[in-house]
């Protein structure tokens, strides 16, 4: 085992990237990131539980954590899509590429979306010897430090290292979130003091458990967009504030867009006992032309399909009492 570990860590640290100083800065040692990001996110997606056999689909799931690495570390405005180095790392020898039966691919053409890669590739497996490797923690955390070391900057590698923290640490956040045993009870999180990067894990790990749960639906409006690359545009909103509640348990969030995420801050916007849309009045003065928002007045939320995950009334109380501008 130790012989083909050796073998791994040396196809790790030469993967073929592109080496264009014009494109790539020193953080990324003048090089394409898109590969180390890509093994980087399967790596964690593995720890967490989430890819459970030796087969990769290129899921939201994988989309996402590969967007989280790139945003921690490429400049802002900039984005880069897991279908690149899904399709490119076929290079390595150790990635093998299932291709749908019914729509073959001409090798060497760019796959230069998560839509086109899907419609082309089923998914991929790695080698059979690596796949065991990647499971064990011991070997795993070897190749993971080699893929951070080889093509990254040591000012940047912290970072990257708090990245693989916070993915795993959320996952299993977002797990003990959903799986609360008292439904009324508030859940408060065991992770105190609150460091930087404990706050992340729990904030991404609230995230995740009320974006699955709504599945990526705005309760509200009822909005539901995702890309491939790993974007929604719902957002996880506390009913009672964190800074007053602590409360990350699932009955006290809802999946909101960000139009009503901001109008349910701002007390525009609630839920009634009956769970119907609460428009306030106040959407109406000075000059304010609300558009779409009054047409929702009234109408049930969408709501997670157990009943045991609908946002709690007694949360719901507070909001109306507190915050809800009548």
């Amino acid at each position: 085992m130790c012989g083909k570990l050796d073998c791994y860590l040396q196809s790790f640290a030469a993967l073929r990237t592109d080496k264009n100083r014009k494109r790539w800065t020193g953080a990324t040692c003048c090089r394409a990131p898109h590969k180390p990001f890509l093994l980087l996110s399967i790596l964690d997606l593995i720890a967490s539980g989430s890819i459970t056999r030796n087969f990769i689909e290129p899921s939201f799931g994988l989309a996402e954590t590969f967007a989280g690495y790139w945003s921690r570390v490429m400049p802002i405005g900039t984005s880069g899509s897991v279908s690149y180095p899904f399709y490119h790392l076929s290079t390595s020898g150790f990635w093998h590429l299932a291709e749908q039966t019914d729509s073959p691919h001409e090798r060497g053409r760019t796959v230069s979306s998560v839509k086109r890669l899907r419609e082309l590739y089923l998914g991929a497996r790695v080698d059979d010897d690596l796949y065991p490797l990647l499971v064990m923690e011991s070997s795993r955390e070897k190749l993971r430090r080699i893929l951070i070391t080889t093509y990254f900057a040591l000012e940047i590698q912290p970072s990257l290292f708090e990245q693989t923290i916070i993915n795993r640490g959320s996952s299993q956040y977002c797990d003990d979130l959903l799986h609360v045993a008292e439904p009324l009870v508030f859940y408060k999180t065991p992770l105190k003091p609150a460091t930087e990067t404990k706050r992340k894990i729990r904030d991404q790990g609230f995230r995740k458990a009320i974006v699955k749960l709504y599945e990526h639906r705005c309760a509200l409006c009822g909005i539901r967009m995702l890309t491939p690359e790993g974007h929604t545009i719902v957002e996880a909103a506390h009913i009672v504030p964190w800074s007053e509640s602590q409360n990350d348990k699932p009955q006290n969030g809802m999946a909101l867009c960000r139009l009503c995420h901001w109008s349910f801050d701002e007390g525009l916007m609630s839920v009634g006992r009956e769970y119907e849309v609460l428009v306030s009045p106040a959407v109406r003065q000075d000059n304010n032309f609300p558009g779409h928002m009054e047409t929702l007045s009234g109408r049930g939320i969408f709501k997670p399909q157990g009943s045991y995950y609908w946002p709690n009334q007694k949360n719901l109380d507070v909001h109306r009492d507190k915050i809800y501008r009548k």
